[in-house]
C-alpha cells in the first residue's frame, strides 16, 4: 500500500523526488514558480540541498536554483511504498 506525504520542497534531501501538490504564496511567488515550470502534479528532483542557501532541483528536464524560503512554500508528496 502506497502512502503518500506532504511536506515543503525544502525539507527534500539531495537525489528525493517529489509530485508539486501545492503552492503555498501569493499571486506574485505563484506566478513566478509556474513560470519555471512548477505546477501542480509534475515531478520535481532535488539535484542540491544543503539544507541552508538555494535548493537546486530539475523540473520538466531543466535545473532551477529556488531560495529557501520559496522551496518552503512548495509542498510536494512523496510516495512511501517500498516498505
Amino acid at each position: 500500500m502506497n502512502d503518500s506525504l506532504l511536506k515543503p520542497l525544502s525539507d527534500l534531501g539531495t537525489g528525493e523526488r517529489g509530485v508539486v501538490r501545492q503552492l503555498c504564496g501569493g499571486r506574485e511567488f505563484t506566478s513566478r514558480v509556474t513560470a519555471l515550470g512548477f505546477t501542480i502534479g509534475i515531478e520535481v528532483t532535488v539535484l542540491q540541498n544543503y539544507g541552508r542557501g538555494p535548493i537546486i532541483v530539475e523540473v520538466r528536464d531543466t535545473r532551477v536554483a529556488l531560495g529557501w524560503g520559496e522551496a518552503l512554500k512548495v509542498q510536494v508528496s512523496v510516495e512511501r511504498g517500498d516498505e
